[in-house]
């Protein structure tokens, strides 16, 4: 009998299967590929939403657990995924300088804003009202960490590459059975795919489509993070990184042209140079109704767990939350109630 079975290698699968690979667990993986939210996720470490200049929740305990957490799995998989990147936010009034400022004054997040504005980041990235540096902050290649982990886990027998059929489970005192394989205890990191899961498809559970593009803009030379309107960043090779649309509407998989046209003339404002869209790519996040992740145990079936929901912020959260959900399910440590399922059962569970 294996300790688990994890079905989706997302941000979330991935997490786990590491935490538990690290520890000396037993598990076996099932994904199919079909959510791509984690692999088409712009992957910027950065705890603060520039929107509105306030710290994303409880960012300042998972920036560094995530640094260490993607570091050690550079190690193992002997690949570089994690790379320097500054970000300066574009501010568009005196009144978002202002606003800039008094957020600095926070102790939270005062190691995050930088409060000496610069002019300019790029000549061809003009701004009226200056500019205000992330601090801190990092990127990570989603896709190539997910696919790399993947090869790793293929490798060592310890991957299916295929459709999880939720039908052919069997649940029993002692664990699961899926197909001949029994394991004590089954995790769902299914993404958006979880409204499908008959088990945890009463979780109030909401897309939210994101798309970006690529550019290729040889005179534009930045090699900095800019946010206004739209995010831009350096992708090498002259190519760029542009987005991102949020869309809680629309729920097909693919690239649309309105997000397309949304993006290049957000871009427009932005930069000054000529630019050609080489790429288009969508997701769907996995997102909630109270912008909380979705963790723990099921209500009625002690050996079946839920791992999803983490919406737009999955590279910060993924590293936290497998370590608390483990740490549930091994040490019966309790759940954070901000994220524990279990606030929804009275109204969903029991009304389903």
């Amino acid at each position: 009998m294996k300790d688990y079975i994890i079905v989706g290698l997302g941000l979330s699968g991935a997490s786990l299967a590491y935490r538990l690979e690290k520890t000396g667990k037993s598990f076996l993986v099932f994904d199919d590929n079909s959510q791509e939210a984690s692999k088409v996720a712009g992957g910027f470490m950065n705890p603060v939403i520039l929107k509105r200049f306030t710290l994303a929740w409880k960012a300042d305990i998972q920036m560094p657990k995530a640094v260490a957490f993607y570091s050690e799995m550079e190690e193992l998989l002997g690949k570089e995924f994690l790379s320097p990147l500054e970000i300066y936010r574009r501010f568009s009034s005196v009144e978002e300088q202002n606003n800039w400022f008094e957020a600095a004054d926070k102790p939270k997040l005062a190691p995050y804003l930088d409060t000496d504005l610069v002019s300019t980041v790029n000549p061809n990235v003009p701004g009226n009202h200056s500019f205000g540096k992330v601090l801190n902050t990092k990127r990570i290649d989603p896709r190539n960490l997910l696919e790399s982990y993947a090869a790793h886990l293929l490798e060592n027998d310890l991957l299916k590459e295929e459709s999880f059929k939720h039908e052919d489970l069997v649940l029993s005192e002692e664990g699961v059975e899926y197909k001949g394989i029994k394991a004590k205890n089954i995790i769902f990191c299914e993404g958006f795919g979880l409204l499908n899961n008959p088990y945890f498809k009463y979780l109030p559970l909401r897309g939210n489509k994101g798309e970006y593009i690529i550019i290729k803009a040889p005179g534009l030379d930045l090699e900095v993070g800019v946010k206004s309107s739209v995010f831009i960043f350096p992708a090498g090779e002259d190519l760029y990184a542009v987005g991102a649309t949020y869309s809680n509407t629309d729920k097909t998989p693919g690239p649309t042209e309105s997000a397309r046209q949304e993006l290049v003339t957000k871009l427009k404002d932005l930069i000054t140079v000529d630019f050609e869209v080489v790429h288009q790519v969508a997701g769907l996040r996995p997102s909630t109704i109270d912008r909380r992740p979705l963790v723990g145990r099921h209500p009625e079936h002690k050996n079946l767990y839920c791992c999803n929901g983490f919406g737009s912020r999955g590279i910060l959260l993924a590293p936290m939350i497998s370590e608390e959900l483990l740490d549930l399910i091994e040490h019966e440590k309790d759940l954070d109630p901000e994220t524990n399922i279990s606030r929804f059962t009275k109204k969903w569970f029991n009304a389903s």
